[in-house]
């Protein structure tokens, strides 16, 4: 594989946006990230996380060792053929099909007709050229035009991704003949009607307009099961490819698992030897411990760590040791929500630094408490993705098959680690059952039950499983509402404010709370704006505020009156104007809202939690 440098991009892009199998469009190149079996895995620095490396092995296999970050390199590297400035993700070409924008020739890269231009001192300006271009009509001085990706591709449910069939298109299927394309525009816009891809030697040609929809489907053939982030082919796939756009949404989403670090063994520092035990374990006299706190501290590692002497680490380390278990796999939110719920939760944990503080005037009836986050941490892994359809992070749900992550089973994955800041609200279980007994809000959810059952059944998917239950909704719903009031306000990029719903009420459990939390890679995370807004007389004005906004949206009466189960949809009176946030804040993709179960609308004024208010 070549070694030439293509761009660059920030770390947590590679578990968010460009992970393996994405394609990242760079001005003029558009390459795919390739699997991380061919990542170097020694420049990818491990994070510690017991909690969540134990559920990723469920999901993933026993064999994965450790969760760790994308490999980083050094932002001002003077040499460009040093060591140095090879330190990154690999990449290849994708799609294999170009195009030149002068004369319109389309062929795949090596074909022989473009050659690759490379520029180590500016490798945002590599290209593929075609040589000696004469133009559309062969009449031109010859000199070399640049070739740009096809901005056609092949996508299914699947996770699968392949070149589009250009021959097999043009020709209306099986083909003979090995006549050269070119691909034009017949008019001035650039609708899928005025693009036309023709074949010089037969003359066949076709609008690109039958590569969609049903015509698409009639005229494409069927999934080749191509990943080629790791050059492999799946052999019988059962999903019907569609035609999608380079850079089109769509095409990679990632599936995720993330946990907040909260306190789980009694001390601080029995908590921190517990988080970082892969440092500890080999640790065999207090002697060793003072060369390892010291490379702790040079690389970062286990903040807090400083605080204590060599003999009081090694002692917890050997009572670790000694009485210490394995985390095993559990629910991800269960233990966050005895934390967060605890008479005393911790106040001096480094990674979990909490204070209790009063109930908004006007909300002691529905709120019980309020817990600010003055410090957290949130580590993400990236279990696999999905193409076409998005998953539902965290939830279990197979609304898509997951793509894997490399050619073979994991031993470690990719994983982000984010410091921020956040407000737990918990409320009122006894009034959030009486207002569920309630025969408007029955109605509500009978309909969004019937949407969700109906938007199922169209994916081919049990339509008995994977409906949260109206307090999910009524508290997601709220959830978004604050966190649009919150972004108002706290200085806060709106897309770096993330949302925790605890709303599990199976098994005994009785959860009624949301956390509204930072998560941003960067000093944005802990500027303090969110915490500050927290205390009881700025968190009562924004809930106000935001409930007031709720009673009207700007698309009423279409909003309100929307009814999931006409139109099998997952979400009732919400919308962009009233209740949808970024795809980074909300853990649901959009899914199950509905603000006439927090706030009266036009439509339903009965279902309402906060009827009063």
């Amino acid at each position: 594989m070549s070694k030439t440098p293509v761009g660059e991009v920030r770390p947590s892009q590679l578990l968010w946006t460009y992970g393996p199998g994405a394609l990242i469009d760079l001005p003029n190149l558009s390459v795919v990230t390739m699997g991380i079996d061919r990542w170097e895995k020694d420049r990818c620095q491990p994070i510690q996380e017991a909690r969540l490396l134990a559920n990723v092995r469920s999901v993933l296999g026993p064999q994965v060792e450790s969760l760790r970050m994308p490999p980083i390199g050094e932002r001002d590297v003077v040499d460009p053929f040093s060591p140095a400035a090879l330190v990154g993700v690999p990449v290849k070409p994708f799609p294999r099909w170009l195009r030149c924008v002068k004369c319109g020739l389309l062929s795949p890269f090596d074909a022989g007709l473009f050659k690759l231009k490379e520029n180590r001192y500016r490798p945002e300006s590599t290209r593929f050229v075609h040589e000696g271009c004469r133009g559309s009509n062969n009449d031109q001085r010859a000199r070399d035009a640049d070739a740009v990706p096809a901005r056609f591709l092949m996508a299914c449910r699947a996770g699968h991704l392949d070149d589009f069939p250009w021959h097999w298109f043009v020709h209306g299927g099986p083909y003979d003949c090995r006549g050269t394309l070119r691909f034009f525009e017949s008019g001035a816009s650039l609708q899928t009607e005025n693009l036309w891809v023709k074949c010089d030697a037969c003359g066949a040609s076709k609008n690109m307009a039958q590569a969609f929809g049903q015509a698409g489907r009639d005229n494409l053939p069927g999934c080749r099961g191509r990943h080629p982030h790791v050059d492999r082919f799946d052999d019988d796939c059962p999903e019907d490819p569609r035609a999608i756009l380079l850079g089109a949404t769509n095409g990679w989403f990632p599936v995720t698992l993330s946990v907040l670090a909260i306190p789980q063994t009694g001390t601080p520092l029995a908590q921190i030897v517990g988080d970082g035990w892969t440092f500890f374990e080999d640790v065999s006299s207090a002697d060793e411990v003072g060369f390892v706190v010291k490379t702790l501290k040079k690389t970062a590692q286990l903040p807090g760590i400083e605080r204590f002497s060599n003999d009081q680490i090694w002692s917890a380390i050997e009572a670790h040791r000694s009485g210490g278990a394995d985390v095993g796999q559990s629910d991800l939110k269960e233990p966050e929500w005895q934390v967060l719920t605890a008479d005393d939760p911790p106040t001096d944990y480094p990674h979990f630094m909490s204070k209790k503080v009063g109930v908004p005037k006007g909300f002691e009836t529905t709120i019980t408490r309020v817990l600010l986050l003055e410090r957290l941490r949130e580590v993400n892994a990236l279990l696999g993705f999905t193409r076409v359809e998005s998953p539902d992070e965290g939830s279990g749900d197979d609304a898509a098959p997951r793509a894997p992550l490399g050619r073979s089973a994991p031993d470690w994955v990719p994983a982000t680690q984010v410091h921020g800041e956040g407000i737990f609200i918990r409320f009122d279980t006894d009034a959030l059952n009486s207002w569920a007994e309630e025969d408007a809000v029955k109605d509500v959810d009978a309909r969004l039950r019937t949407g969700h059952r109906g938007w199922r059944q169209k994916r081919n998917l049990d339509p008995r499983e994977g409906y949260p239950g109206v307090r999910y909704v009524l508290l997601h719903t709220l959830a978004h509402m604050l966190i649009r009031e919150l972004a108002l306000e706290c200085g806060y990029n709106a897309a770096s404010i993330r949302e925790r719903i605890y709303a599990e009420v199976d098994g005994g459990k009785d959860q009624a709370g949301f956390l509204i939390y930072t998560a941003a890679a960067d000093s944005d995370g802990t500027l303090g704006g969110l915490v500050e807004l927290g205390k009881p007389e700025n968190l009562g004005r924004l809930l106000r505020q935001a409930l007031d906004r709720a009673h009207v949206c700007a698309s009423d009466p279409l909003c309100s009156e929307h009814d999931p189960s006409k139109d099998q949809s997952l979400h009732g009176a919400a919308c962009h104007a009233c209740s949808f946030v970024s795809e980074t804040s909300c853990e649901r993709g959009n899914r199950h809202l509905d603000r006439a179960l927090v706030v009266p609308t036009l439509e339903n004024p009965d279902a309402a939690f906060f009827r009063g208010s």
